[in-house]
């Protein structure tokens, strides 16, 4: 099952903040075409669909599309820091679970 890092669960739980979303909002993670099951789309959303699965961490939540759900079973979410025209920005990112 996917783990969420603690950097990861502050970084959602900051963008559910700052896009004023109701209590239970997460972030949610679903595959972006069916022929290309590794392509992910990341989106914050109020609530999960119907079929997602849900998981907690660190007071954040992920909502997994089924076929996010299968991809990302053995991975970690993590945050990293990422620099471009001398400003700091935070990128999600998919690793192994070691």
């Amino acid at each position: 099952m996917l783990t969420i890092t603690e950097t990861a669960a502050q970084a959602i739980n900051s963008l559910v903040t700052a896009n004023e979303m109701p209590e239970g909002a997460g972030l949610r993670i679903a595959g972006q075409q069916e022929d290309q099951p590794e392509a992910l789309e990341l989106s914050v959303a109020a609530t999960p669909s119907e079929q997602d699965s849900v998981l907690e961490g660190g007071g954040a939540k992920v909502f997994l599309e089924p076929v996010a759900a299968q991809v990302l079973d053995d991975k970690v979410l993590d945050v990293q820091r990422v620099t471009e025209e001398g400003e700091e920005q935070l990128r999600f990112a998919i690793a192994p679970q070691s």
